[in-house]
């Protein structure tokens, strides 16, 4: 087991366009981490930072007590200790299954019989008994998928990267193998850093969610902390399909531009600030979550279902309130297409913008923007 340490890691790309962004980040022995969020957000590049396919411009990258990362040194990535599953298996078609897992240990000079050894274990591990004679031509999508993350471990890594590692996969067998991955990498005490555009994934697998955008870290904290609490109205409408919703707010509540919806302040939770502006008349956004939605079929209702999803506590509907279109997903509810319904928000979260927001966050956005965008110019590659 190994603790991943990133500590004000800034990357900068030629022509100064950022990849990551003051990113600090502590994992520690044995934590799974899945970094989300958008295309472009910088997971990716994240990950390859750790890999040491990236050279951070300004920061330090640390496994364990080693720095093996920074704007004037890199370890290769093979001398850093990882193993790395990506979204094509990338099994070698020549070799059969045995060969294909021992490889690492071969590039390593492990004897022979230690080698066969600790195939054999490790096959075993992943559910693939017996098949070190295989062709990986006769296995399935799963089976060789298996085949990589038995190759990824077999050298004992000290940390282990998941590049969208199940997204190929097909729907039941990529939930059969996200359990068994999740069950392989505690009884092995790995320490994992799995990237995944899949949010239910991240949700069902991760000790910690990280979430970005634009480079930089927008909240982290355990699945349960992120849907409960989303610290910006981007990660509730990113992770929790929040329906984002403009207008005012004042110490009475919320009133929505264009629209007809309010909420008193009882049913707000302030995002950045811990209490309404005293202000009339601030700008704001509302983040409702679909859970915070409540239904009602009305024929006198001033709202339609526009969609409505089949989901096995309810449906997941979408609805056109004067404009305005909702999404809910409460249990028990069953609407279909074209019903009239009644619209009652419950709770919602709400965050300053423009002039109105927080000025010690924009003051420290701005400071953080500052850093980042003045890095030697030395230290860019890739």
């Amino acid at each position: 087991m190994s603790t991943v340490i990133l500590d004000q890691v800034s990357l900068a790309y030629p022509g100064g366009t950022l990849g990551l962004a003051d990113i600090d980040l502590n994992i520690g022995d044995g934590e799974f981490i899945a970094l989300v969020g958008p295309s472009g957000s910088g997971k990716t590049t994240l990950l390859r930072t750790v890999a040491g396919f990236a050279t951070p411009t300004l920061g330090e990258v640390r496994i364990d007590d080693t720095i093996v990362a920074s704007s004037t040194h890199s370890v290769e990535p093979e001398r850093r200790g990882l193993g790395m599953v990506f979204q094509q298996h990338a099994v070698w078609p020549h070799w059969n299954v045995g060969r294909n897992v021992e490889y690492p240990l071969r590039r390593a000079g492990v004897p022979r019989a230690e080698r066969l050894q600790r195939v054999t274990e490790t096959l075993a591990l992943v559910g693939l008994s017996g098949y070190e004679k295989r062709n990986p031509a006769t296995l399935s999508g799963g089976q060789r998928q298996r085949v990589a993350i038995a190759r990824a471990i077999v050298a004992r890594p000290r940390v282990l990267l998941l590049d969208e590692a199940l997204s190929a996969l097909d729907e039941p067998l990529r939930d059969r193998l996200r359990l068994e991955l999740r069950q392989l990498t505690r009884e092995l005490g790995l320490t994992v850093i799995h990237v995944t555009h899949d949010r239910n994934e991240a949700l069902a697998l991760a000790d910690r969610l990280v979430v970005l955008e634009g480079g930089r870290i927008q909240q982290q904290g355990t699945p349960a902390e992120v849907l409960r609490a989303p610290a910006t109205t981007f990660v509730a409408n990113f992770i929790a399909d929040a329906t984002l919703i403009e207008g005012t707010v004042s110490p009475k509540g919320f009133t929505a531009d264009d629209h007809p919806l309010t909420l008193a302040s009882a049913a707000l939770e302030m995002l950045g600030i811990s209490s309404p502006p005293a202000a009339s008349n601030a700008a704001a956004e509302l983040a409702v979550l679909p859970e915070h939605v409540r239904i009602t079929a009305d024929p006198a209702g001033d709202a339609v279902v526009v969609s409505s999803l089949f989901g096995r506590d309810g449906d997941d509907l979408v609805v056109d309130w004067r404009g305005l279109r909702l999404r809910s997903r409460a249990h028990g509810v069953r609407c279909e297409r074209g019903t009239h319904v009644r619209v009652d928000i419950e709770r919602a979260f709400v965050a300053l913008i423009g002039e109105g927001a927080d000025s010690a966050a924009a003051a420290r956005s701005s400071s953080q923007t500052k850093h980042a965008l003045t890095p030697e110019p030395q230290g860019v590659v890739i």
